[in-house]
């Protein structure tokens, strides 16, 4: 269903209230605690009584009352002095009011940068952004990376844990700090998409709402840093990819390959704000991966079809990206790239190169590509022995499915010549 105008407001000023109690009190748990009672206060009053005039100052009065009589309580169950000094805001934490602008930084993105410390866990940081920032429950995240709400609230509370034993600031980052988190940050969105995208486990193999709150918060972090070409490059990509979601899925819940896919069931709209907004950020400075990887996305999404597709373009744009960094699935999808541009012989060679890999040991795509290369070659037998061997290492419903089929398909006589 979608939301209401008042629903939507609450989404777009909880990470700003959140934001604001944090620069000016401190207590990161204990914060997030009181501007979300004041956020089902606001939910269940805006509606009958109307909006306020001044709703995030509204919001930062009922949250700080809130945090006051939390932190209050906590204070009373302290025994000893020394102990009750750990929650008092130290000096060098002293901001303005919480409900007055902050001159150098906007609450949203400072949130965001302490959501995503290099101090906590990957998972640590998916699971406070989307729940900090996303403003999505405990339950919902939980439900999204399928495991028990107990276990996501436990992995949320050891977040919070963190950052208030280590006594992480709210502020930004300055010098060369900066770019660091915002790295973090773009490759915790870019997670939290992909999971969206190709959800590693599970019956399903979309979860449209982890995609599009990782393109909303995307937005968000561009409006906020409109300057970063890496940051456009990210938006881009998750545009261009997430366009093709429609034509990604069959009428029975299957997975269907992009050379198979309608491709006027693309989302047109997204395809053009993706590749205007790459077109632009690519002669910007320093080009990205995030960059590239749109880049590649637009090759893919401009072509009118599969035979169409500039696969020479596509393997020297991952040539580029092989040589930012020693990534494998950078390499096993440039040697795909590769046998589609220059032979299924050339590609397989490549792959061979990537067996003994051991961070692709578990993974599925590698046997998936062989397998694929081997049909195209006609080694029909080695062709459904990878395929049912990625089957295995899937642990996706809908992939499984895919890949079991395409082995099936192989187990019969082969077709006549011509």
């Amino acid at each position: 269903m979608p939301e209401t105008p008042a629903e939507d407001l609450l989404r777009e000023l909880a990470p700003q209230v959140l934001g604001a109690l944090v620069r000016r009190y401190g207590h990161f748990d204990t914060a997030e605690d009181a501007v979300q009672e004041a956020l089902i206060t606001a939910a269940h009053g805006w509606p009958r009584d109307g909006v306020p005039e001044n709703p995030r100052g509204w919001l930062i009065t009922v949250a700080s009352r809130r945090l006051t009589d939390l932190l209050r309580r906590e204070q009373a169950r302290m025994r000893r002095e020394d102990t009750v000094a750990r929650w008092v805001l130290p000096e060098q934490w002293r901001a303005p009011a919480a409900d007055r602008p902050p001159a150098d930084a906007d609450d949203t993105l400072i949130l965001l940068f302490l959501c995503c410390h290099p101090a906590l866990s990957a998972a640590s940081q998916i699971a406070l952004t989307l729940r900090a920032v996303g403003g999505l429950s405990t339950a919902e995240v939980a439900r999204a990376f399928l495991v028990p709400e107990t276990t996501m609230t436990r992995r949320i509370s050891r977040g919070k844990q963190r950052i208030r034993d280590s006594g992480l600031r709210f502020a930004p980052p300055t010098g060369p700090e900066r770019a660091d988190r915002l790295a973090a940050v773009l490759h915790v969105l870019y997670l939290i998409f992909t999971e969206g995208y190709a959800r590693t486990a599970g019956p399903g193999l979309l979860r449209a709402d982890l995609t599009a709150e990782a393109i909303r918060l995307t937005r968000l972090v561009r409006r906020l840093v409109p300057e970063d070409p890496e940051v456009t490059g990210l938006l881009a990509l998750m545009l261009l990819t997430d366009a093709r979601a429609p034509a990604r899925i069959g009428r029975h819940g299957e997975l269907v390959p992009m050379a198979e896919q309608d491709r006027s069931r693309w989302r047109a709209e997204q395809i053009a704000e993706g590749v205007e907004l790459i077109t632009g950020a690519l002669p910007r400075g320093v080009v990205g991966a995030y960059q590239l990887q749109a880049a590649i996305a637009a090759v893919h999404d401009e072509a009118p079809s599969a035979a169409a597709t500039d696969w020479a373009q596509i393997t020297a744009l991952y040539e580029v990206l092989l040589g930012m960094s020693d990534n494998p699935v950078v390499a096993l999808n440039h040697a795909v790239a590769v046998a589609m541009s220059r032979g299924a012989p050339a590609g397989l060679a490549l792959l061979a190169d990537l067996a003994d890999d051991p961070r692709l040991a578990d993974d599925p795509r590698l046997p998936a590509a062989r397998a694929h290369l081997w049909e195209l070659e006609g080694e029909r037998l080695a062709a459904r022995e990878a395929y049912r061997m990625a089957a295995a290492r899937s642990t996706n419903l809908a992939q499984q499915r895919y890949l079991n089929a395409r082995a099936e398909r192989l187990a019969g006589d082969p077709p006549p010549a011509g």
